[in-house]
């Protein structure tokens, strides 16, 4: 059912090179969605919630009114809440770990230069949602604006055929004290955010996961505004060897698969008998599991097993393939952690599934995907901050640097530039 291949044959190659989805092929008809809310705001977020979510949502119901959460108390579990707040400690802990302060440094002449940091105004937290929750996906927008000190943070996630959000991502929402939450989802709320309408005022950033439409809307607006990254389907590349556990293997590979048909779940190792034991494993697992028919056709389609000569080569494929999630499940796991160079988040031993990453541990799950680890970094605080240079020079030390500066911008050619220096180090003459 899965892939097999060996590192560096031509079949593996075109692995790495296959792409989820044609995004050329679904932007004329989200450039429309951008025309609609650009042109006609709150009306065309309701029109296009009622088409593509089957929610009848209007002025009276847009913005989730306090009611509508003491309901969602009532409707989630003590067990619930109690993980809930586990979850939110914990991701509150690993970035506050993340602050940084701002500084500042005299030198010997009295000059002064530092960076000043300071968190984004108003932010934009994307939640999918619809016929399925993702309170999990909440904390991990939330939490880092929060310690990053953003002042305003507005989240839309889209409702059910109902009009209702999932009282799991309510509750979620509400213990971190979020008030401004909107009923819309899909291209037309990444243009909301942007652009704001008579109701949604425009963020400076958006954040969060979202499907293909989301995604393309959200390279649109970059530029408008800023976004996190460009996120696609979720994917997973463990590395193992002789000493990994195959029903963990197993168990994990399919962990990712039951996201979308369009997840990529990859097993590397130097071990052909560990893989002919995953693959049993995964036939013994799949019998149990809700989402069987999705995990199949995810494992069928983007699924790989390749076989690797040694630990060495199997972290040379780890880094060409940028995996959003890497779980290292080898018998010295910290010995290897120095070889990857290209990874969302990181998972070391047999005992750190992806799951504890997704939902608990502290590390944010809003990470790159499709090879996007070679250049971005999951969400943090840094975020959600901005960072300013600030610098002062004293009357002596300009009169030292002005020959330098004045001859770096003669040579490029901008006299104005020069002159700016020159006027000041012949007034002090």
């Amino acid at each position: 059912m899965i892939k097999r291949m060996r590192y560096g044959t031509a079949e593996f190659e075109h692995f790495l090179s296959t792409s989820y989805a044609d995004i050329e092929g679904i932007e004329a008809r989200v450039r429309e969605i951008g025309h609609q809310v650009r042109s006609r705001g709150d009306e065309a977020l309701f029109d296009l919630t009622r088409q593509l979510d089957g929610a009848d949502i209007g002025l009276h119901n847009f913005q989730v009114k306090r009611k509508e959460i003491d309901e969602a108390y009532e409707l989630v579990g003590d067990k619930y809440l109690t993980a809930l707040q586990a979850a939110i400690r914990n991701l509150t802990e690993f970035h506050r770990r993340q602050l940084k302060n701002s500084w500042m440094e005299p030198d010997d002449l009295g000059n002064i230069m530092g960076q000043l940091y300071r968190p984004l105004k108003r932010a934009g937290i994307y939640v999918p949602g619809g016929t399925a929750a993702y309170p999990s996906s909440v904390l991990m927008n939330a939490i880092p604006a929060q310690v990053a000190g953003v002042e305003e943070i507005a989240m839309v996630t889209p409702p059910d055929a109902s009009g209702h959000i999932n009282p799991y991502t309510l509750v979620a929402a509400a213990e971190l004290g979020l008030e401004e939450i909107y009923k819309v989802g899909g291209a037309q709320a990444v243009f909301a955010l942007a652009w704001g309408t008579d109701t949604v005022a425009a963020v400076d950033k958006i954040t969060g996961p979202g499907n293909i439409y989301v995604t393309v809307a959200k390279k649109m607006v970059y530029g408008d505004v800023d976004i996190d990254m460009l996120a696609g389907p979720s994917e997973i590349l463990i590395v193992a060897d002789r000493s990994a556990n195959p029903v963990y293997l197993a168990a994990d590979m399919m962990s990712q698969a039951e996201h979308d048909v369009l997840a990529r779940s990859v097993l590397v190792t130097d071990d052909e008998q560990l893989i002919d034991q995953v693959e049993e494993e995964i036939s013994r697992q799949l019998s149990e599991l809700s989402r069987r028919s999705i995990i199949e056709q995810s494992l069928r389609d983007y699924g790989a097993f390749i076989l690797v000569q040694n630990l060495e080569e199997a972290c040379q494929v780890a880094n060409l393939v940028a995996p959003e999630h890497l779980e290292l499940m080898v018998e010295h796991p910290f010995a290897w952690l120095g070889y990857i160079k290209n990874a969302g988040s990181i998972f070391l031993g047999q005992y750190t599934p992806e799951p504890v990453g997704d939902y608990y541990a502290g590390p944010n799950h809003i990470l790159p995907t499709g090879g996007t680890a070679r250049f971005y970094s999951p969400v943090t605080v840094d975020t959600f901050l901005k960072k300013s240079g600030v610098l002062f020079y004293s009357q002596r030390g300009l009169a030292q640097a002005s020959d330098d500066i004045i001859t770096l911008a003669e040579v490029e050619g901008l006299t104005a530039h020069a002159n700016s220096v020159r006027v000041r180090k012949e007034d002090q003459a």
